[in-house]
């Protein structure tokens, strides 16, 4: 019997006090124990305190423009035209000063841009006919004076035009538009949360929302939150997968192929800044790239707080927030107050305007404040499909969808509590499952901006 039970009778009574009770009992101030200790309620603050702020980093890419769009295969293809215009590359021989002709030697025969009566620009500014003869090139210049010196090198020179005598014959060749098709695989991406029936029955301090205290609401809210900023970050910062140790579908029954985020498909064929840029001549640098590259009047740059720092410098230093002429607001429906509400602040240098803005993402110390990278600049307008003609968002977010199912966001539990039927462990799991990827038209008119 257990100690202190009493019987009277057939009557069992009384018993042990349970731990933490208060009795009546003598005691010494080293063992005193107040009553009041043991049944007054803590004074108990119920509000949770965002110590970091809103944690989460989901929205930028709507933020600059990106749309929605199906995708019903394993990966999305699309097309980007060439150049209209090509350099003929190759290895021109030494000149020496006065010589009349010279010759380039194209790698091979398919490199080999140029036809017999094309001029092109030697030297910079020296201007020769075109004959060629296999992989040879003989270049003749067209005044009597020749070429000036030149050591041999590896070189690309510019086809402006071309030259026919009287009576002469068409080309007999001719230049085929070029296209390049680039494809992108779906990448998949999963997680999950799971409560037992007694901890979602279990009351906290804390207040949720509506007062709720259950805090697994809080932990499959944050789960949530997780999944949305991962699957966001995947698309900026997925790769496809090269590692035969990853993806090898010769052996592997279920290869993972990744999928080009927008920071790889800018190192791959993009602008990429060889540090921050922290004065107008880095500016200036930069748009004599974008002049190249046809880039868009305007810019969005979401960047860290240092090239935030730099950037409010150089504007400053230029004594006004635009440096040359006034900033356009075209992405902002010709709007400077519109800008200014959503946290933007323009510059305007040699006809670009650039519109900055800060990206929580890359000043986050768990995320990618320690990272290479301290922005980007994104063309705020749209770009002509090369095949169909018909204008396109510069980025282009896919979902896999067909018949009313989309693999958008998809969300489900899988238990036998709060509402969940499917299985009989007492639990309930929270499942999250996304098929997605991002296409990056014409990267190369989208800003990389690195920290060295």
């Amino acid at each position: 019997m257990a100690a202190n039970r009493q019987t009277e009778g057939d009557i069992t009574f009384g018993g042990d006090i349970p731990s933490g009770s208060f009795n009546l009992q003598k005691l010494d101030a080293a063992k005193y124990i107040s009553l009041y200790d043991l049944v007054n309620k803590p004074d108990n603050r119920d509000a949770l305190i965002k110590t970091y702020g809103d944690q989460g980093i989901t929205g930028f890419l709507q933020l600059v423009g990106a749309t929605k769009a199906i995708g019903m295969a394993d990966e999305v293809q699309y097309w980007e035209e060439t150049r209209l215009h090509k350099k003929q590359a190759g290895a021109l021989a030494t000149i020496t000063a006065g010589d009349t002709t010279v010759v380039l030697t194209a790698s091979s025969a398919a490199n080999v841009i140029a036809r017999a009566n094309d001029i092109v620009l030697v030297n910079g500014s020296e201007r020769a006919m075109v004959s060629i003869s296999g992989t040879a090139i003989t270049l003749t210049s067209l005044l009597s004076g020749g070429f000036t010196a030149f050591t041999g090198a590896e070189v690309e020179l510019p086809i402006v035009g071309n030259l026919y005598g009287q009576g002469t014959d068409q080309p007999d060749e001719f230049i085929e538009s070029g296209i390049v098709k680039r494809v992108n695989p779906f990448m998949i991406m999963k997680d999950v949360y799971s409560v037992t029936g007694s901890q979602a029955t279990n009351i906290g301090w804390i207040n949720l929302g509506n007062g709720d205290y259950r805090w697994y609401l809080k932990s499959e809210g944050d789960t949530r939150q997780r999944f949305m900023d991962k699957r966001e970050m995947m698309m900026l910062l997925g790769e496809k997968v090269t590692n035969t140790a990853i993806y090898n579908p010769a052996t592997s029954e279920n290869p993972v192929y990744g999928s080009e985020g927008y920071f790889s498909a800018i190192e791959d064929r993009g602008i990429v800044s060889g540090g921050y840029l922290q004065d107008l001549t880095d500016v200036d640098d930069l748009i004599k790239v974008l002049d190249k590259e046809g880039g868009s009047s305007e810019y969005a740059m979401y960047v860290n707080r240092v090239q935030d720092l730099h950037l409010d410098d150089l504007i400053g230093a230029a004594g006004d927030t635009t440096t040359t002429g006034a900033a356009k607001f075209g992405a902002f429906s010709n709007s400077a107050e519109t800008a200014i509400n959503l946290g933007f602040r323009s510059f305007n240098r040699a006809g670009y305007t650039f519109h900055k803005h800060d990206w929580k993402l890359l000043n986050d110390p768990t995320l990618l404040a320690d990272s290479d990278f301290a922005g980007v600049a994104v063309p705020m307008a749209q770009v002509a499909d090369a095949k169909t003609g018909d204008k396109a968002p510069a980025l282009e977010m896919n979902y896999k969808a067909a018949n009313g199912y989309s693999r958008e966001m998809e969300h489900w539990m899988v238990g036998s509590i709060l509402g969940a039927s499917n299985a009989t462990k007492d639990n309930v799991e929270f499942h999250y499952r996304s098929e997605c990827n991002l296409v990056t038209r014409a990267a190369n008119r989208h800003i990389l901006i690195k920290k060295s």
